[in-house]
């Protein structure tokens, strides 16, 4: 368990030594590990593993496996993030009509979540047979991403947001590689309210006839946290948040992203 938690300070431009996702060198070294079909067994991350009295100064936890490099803190103690909380359920407003829901295997689905995108104007973003438009920045998601630059030295231009309910919402397993992200740029990923868990599962090792066995990955994100998803992560790595029907108290996730605005044809 411990040699799959890298502990440690994360490098920021604060101290002129930004954090830098891995480079080819290690992603063929990745590439190559896969295509060898070695299986690795790789351990879970439960909520043992997680600080019970977290605060805003805490080091990052480094979440390194085959093809998976994450970054996890705490961003927002407990005050500030009940007021972001707070005021994201006032202030957030939420798609309706058609943008509810998703197509998926040549079927329409309704999405078991609240949903919306806010982001710079000209933007879309597309995934699952539907087009987002995004609505502008307001103060408190601003907030969020300017204290997400100060930490990390990343800039993003747009954001999802979900809203589960309880512990009946929830999101299948997926990866964020939709073509409008910007290559190789990380995801951050800030969680409020409830905290609920968060599984990484390896591409090779989905399915009833997976072609390796690959441990998965499970997480748990926590009130006022930061996960940051870093290139390859979701090349290779499926990531979903199962149900916890024994689970009331509702959650807000906000994905912060880098997109692209296409040109027709790409």
């Amino acid at each position: 368990m411990e040699k799959f938690i890298v502990r440690g300070p994360l490098k920021t431009t604060a101290t002129k030594n930004k954090r830098k996702s891995p480079g080819p060198e290690q992603e063929e070294a990745d590439s190559g590990a896969e295509a060898s079909g070695r299986s690795k067994k790789r351990p879970k991350l439960d909520a043992s593993h997680q600080s019970k009295t977290p605060l805003v100064g805490a080091s990052w936890k480094h979440i390194r496996a085959e093809g998976l490099n994450c970054d996890y803190r705490i961003l927002f103690n407990k005050a500030e993030a009940d007021r972001i909380f707070q005021e994201l359920e006032k202030e957030v407003e939420y798609f309706e009509g058609e943008f509810t829901k998703l197509h998926i295997f040549g079927k329409w689905h309704n999405i078991p979540r609240k949903q919306v995108t806010y982001g710079d104007a000209g933007l879309t973003y597309t995934y699952s047979g539907v087009t987002f438009s995004p609505k502008p920045w307001i103060p408190v998601l601003d907030h969020i991403r300017d204290q997400i630059q100060l930490t990390t030295g990343d800039t993003f231009n747009f954001v999802l947001i979900n809203r589960y309910k309880d512990g009946h919402d929830h999101m299948g397993e997926h990866r964020d590689d939709e073509r409008e992200l910007a290559p190789r740029s990380p995801i951050a990923s800030v969680s409020f309210g409830a905290c609920r868990d968060f599984v990484f599962r390896h591409k090779d090792s989905r399915g009833k006839n997976p072609s390796r066995y690959i441990e998965a990955v499970k997480l748990q994100l926590e009130h006022g946290s930061l996960l940051m998803m870093n290139f390859p992560t979701n090349r290779y790595w499926y990531h979903s948040l199962p149900s916890r029907k024994k689970l009331l108290a509702p959650r807000i996730n906000l994905t912060f992203r880098n997109v692209m605005a296409l040109t027709p044809g790409q």
